[in-house]
């Protein structure tokens, strides 16, 4: 006897490998870039009918024309009616688990996916080079290419390839968000630049002007995309389903990563609840995808074998049914896909039943023989119920024939009733229909359950009603979550020409470059230099021509001449001051100003059909003095001097708001103003 998942030889072919530029190539018209086309569409439409319920909603408010209040109540109607049913378009989009299937699937309950987040594009271009030649102090036309870079890589990872790299490129993007935000999110000033996400469930768009979103979305992102690459993996070899494994521990490693660090994110989808649905059906995923590993060279019609996968198959019911309870629980019910729930009660039943006829065969088809090991299988049965039926016992259940037939028919049934059950659930979801794989399992999984009722039935038999006992749920393999090493990734910052980012960020505050003439006199200029980069000047003799040219204690040499040396150390700097004569040589200094920052202003996050939330940024400072070596460059007593910087360390925490939901649909809150009222006419994708 073996079970319905059976290996059939089928090698996993091909796949996608074109890319364009970073990313796979938007234009192509794969059922993967279908998807996304119309879910960005359907997020253009949903904006639109906000925005027309929240004029309407208005208007409403300010006329006392009874005429107008009936004509605007009348399109208010017809606007929920197509907010509805553009939820409804949404909805199907997240129940097309086809197209993310592995092509060559023919014999495998299909996986679901989580679909990547829409995002509008950014252009950084004016901000940043307005920033750099404010705050910098340099012209922001030199780093064009390396803004058009930064937008090149955020643009590519709306496209990523279902694969390593794909999620590479997420994470490179990600890593460099700290390095941005270091450089140019002041706390004290908004830079203009305003990041949108769309909500993978409900459409509705979140703005915000910090970096914190962005993240998150991110985050979310990489963890919907080794969902894809799990369902995508050919399950009918070991090799596939390892990967598929892998992924969607990956998967619920990164979502959980994301609810325990961005707590308040004022998006549905990354909401801690939600987020703790999706872990528990990645988690489930990978759990069903254990048993179908285990299942996959077929499994030995063997008494302790068949045990085995009874409580394996147990297992995987026990986790789906505890997805779906929280799927059904406020405020999930409302947004969760419904085919998605359906779809944990289908499986839930169906592995159950799995877990009922492993039992029954494992009890009919074998009697306990004298060559058998009766303390080792008594053991084994015992350990399978929580409570075995009243005045039975595990050893007379193997001795008597009569009731280890009664037993095992009482499995048969519960083993028929859920699988009548999965069917049932299965017809109730127009989407589950669809998929013809997942009905031809069901069917042939409950028709086997029959066949073997029916060779066990004799019809002079009395009708005994005995429920099947309990079934403990256990595994040898449990799925854990894994965090995937792939999001660590080192990148080099675009803006490193701007210096080391411990000084030369966007909350230090320092003077505009000066530029001071160097004269030796008697062979000393007068001071000493610590730190690594950037060199900081110390121990200044106030009579000397440097100080008396504007050269003050503490001030950081950003140039030599024409030499940059932003990242140059002690002993750099000292060969290129070794060039110093008689007319002298410039260098170019600037004096940090006073960090003590006032209170950060509030930053507004924008959401649609959403109250407004705001963010606090608060900032930690900690300074780490390293005592400085020395080391002359004269004979005098004022000498260059070797050193360790003083490290700058900061902390920045981004805290938005937990928004309540209260199970009601966005739609049905305002709609408040956003930033730009151009900015969502455009396509939400490429």
């Amino acid at each position: 006897m073996t079970d319905a998942i059976l290996q059939n030889g089928i090698k996993d072919g091909g796949g996608e490998n074109g890319y364009f530029k970073k990313g796979c190539n938007p234009f192509a018209q794969t059922g993967r870039s279908k998807l996304q086309n119309e879910r960005a569409d359907l997020n253009q439409q949903i904006i639109k009918q906000m925005r027309m319920r929240a004029g309407a909603e208005n208007l409403l408010k300010a006329t006392s024309n009874n005429k107008v209040r009936d004509m605007v109540g009348l399109e208010l109607s017809y606007v929920n009616s197509n907010l509805q049913l553009l939820m409804e378009q949404l909805e199907g989009l997240n129940s097309s688990v086809e197209v993310y299937q592995n092509v060559q699937e023919n014999a495998n309950i299909p996986l679901i996916p989580l679909g990547l987040k829409e995002t509008k594009d950014v252009d950084f271009s004016v901000p940043f080079k307005d920033f750099i030649l404010e705050h910098y102090s340099e012209d922001g036309t030199s780093y064009e290419e390396e803004i058009a870079d930064l937008m090149d890589l955020r643009q590519a990872c709306r496209t990523p390839s279902r694969s390593e790299a794909g999620v590479e490129l997420l994470a490179k993007y990600f890593s460099h968000l700290p390095l941005l935000e270091g450089r140019f999110f002041s706390p004290t000033r908004q830079l203009g630049v305003f990041f949108t996400w769309y909500d993978s469930f409900t459409g509705v768009p979140v703005c915000q002007q910090n970096v914190s979103l962005e993240k998150a979305s991110l985050l979310f992102n990489i963890g919907a995309l080794y969902t894809q690459i799990g369902t995508r993996s050919n399950r009918q070899t070991c090799k596939g389903l390892e990967e598929a494994i892998s992924a969607f521990q990956k998967a619920a490693g990164i979502l959980n990563h994301l609810k325990e660090t961005f707590t308040h994110t004022p998006s549905y989808d990354m909401s801690p609840a939600m987020l703790s649905m999706l872990i528990k059906m990645m988690l489930s995923q990978a759990q069903e995808c254990l048993f179908e590993k285990i299942a996959l060279p077929g499994i030995r019609n063997e008494f302790f074998s068949l045990l085995k996968m009874a409580q394996e198959a147990a297992k995987v019911g026990d986790t789906y049914d505890q997805v779906h309870q929280s799927m059904i629980q406020a405020p999930l019910k409302e947004n969760v896909p419904f085919f998605w729930s359906t779809m944990a009660q289908v499986k839930t039943n169906h592995y159950r039943s799995l877990s009922h006829y492993f039992i029954a065969t494992a009890l009919l088809d074998h009697q306990l023989s004298p060559s058998d090991d009766e303390d080792q299988q008594e053991k084994a049965l015992s350990q399978l119920y929580n409570s075995l039926p009243e005045g039975r016992s595990a050893l007379d259940i193997l001795k008597k024939q009569d009731e280890r037939k009664r037993i095992g028919k009482a499995h048969l049934r519960s083993a028929i009733m859920g699988h009548e059950e999965a069917l049932r659930i299965h017809g109730l979801c127009r989407h589950l229909n669809k998929l013809d794989v997942l009905q031809d399992i069901l069917h042939a999984s409950h028709k086997r359950s029959l066949d073997k009722f029916s060779e066990n039935d004799k019809e002079e038999e009395f009708t005994d009603y005995l429920d099947a006992p309990e079934i403990i749920c256990k595994t040898e393999h449990k799925a854990e979550m894994e965090m995937p090493v792939a999001t660590k990734v080192k990148v080099t910052d675009f803006f490193q020409r701007l210096g080391p980012l411990s000084i030369f960020s966007a909350k230090q505050r320092w003077t505009a470059p000066r530029t001071i003439r160097l004269r030796l006199e008697d062979r000393d200029m007068g001071f000493n230099l610590k730190g690594e980069s950037p060199v900081q000047v110390v121990s200044l003799d106030p009579l000397c021509p440097a100080a008396a040219d504007g050269l003050k204690e503490g001030d950081y040499i950003v140039a030599v001449g024409e030499t940059d040396c932003k990242w140059m150390g002690v002993g750099d700097i000292m060969k290129l001051l070794k060039d110093v004569d008689d007319e002298g040589l410039d260098i170019r200094v600037v004096s940090m100003m006073d960090s003590s920052l006032p209170m950060p202003t509030k930053s507004a996050t924008y959401s649609g059909g959403l109250s407004k939330t705001y963010s606090m940024i608060c900032l930690a400072f900690d300074n780490d003095d390293k005592n400085p070596k020395s080391r002359k460059v004269s004979k005098k007593t004022s000498f260059l001097s070797w050193g360790l910087k003083n490290k700058l360390k900061s902390a920045s925490t981004l805290s938005l708001p937990t928004q309540d939901y209260s199970g009601s649909m966005p739609w049905n809150k305002p709609c408040p103003t956003f930033p730009s009222s151009s900015s969502y006419n455009d396509s939400a994708l490429y």
